[in-house]
């Protein structure tokens, strides 16, 4: 008999689960070099109204499971259980007279409520 010999292929390439905007990317260097951090931690939670809610947290470490997304010179770090809820997103930064928040274009989202804290997100299909 012979020996099967295996040798590693090297991974396609896979698109990056999220991307920012310009005003989204210039907001997280600057929370992110002026604090000294790693980059800027997404994710989801259950909670709010309708049903999920997203999260950020400033990212101290990288753990060997998480997905970064450099984009635009800005890093973000997704937290591994929420990486299927956030395929395909889009996070912009914006500010009007009254509130500066980041907007999340989720095509995953399929509901959210009135206040616009929380949202219901199906994950999206594994490839």
């Amino acid at each position: 008999m012979s020996e099967l010999s295996t040798t590693p292929r090297p991974r396609r390439p896979r698109p990056q689960v999220l991307t920012l905007t310009e005003a989204a990317a210039a907001r997280v260097r600057e929370l992110t070099e002026t604090g000294g951090h790693k980059g800027l931690r997404v994710g989801v939670k259950n909670g709010g109204c309708a049903g999920q809610e997203y999260t950020f947290a400033f990212a101290g470490e990288i753990g060997p499971l998480d997905e970064v997304v450099t984009d635009k010179g800005a890093t973000v770090v997704i937290d591994p259980k929420a990486i299927l809820f956030l395929i395909g997103t889009e996070i912009d930064f914006e500010t009007t007279k009254l509130a500066s928040k980041f907007v999340f274009r989720n095509p995953n989202q399929t509901d959210a409520c009135g206040c616009g804290e929380s949202v219901t997100i199906i994950p999206a299909e594994q490839a």
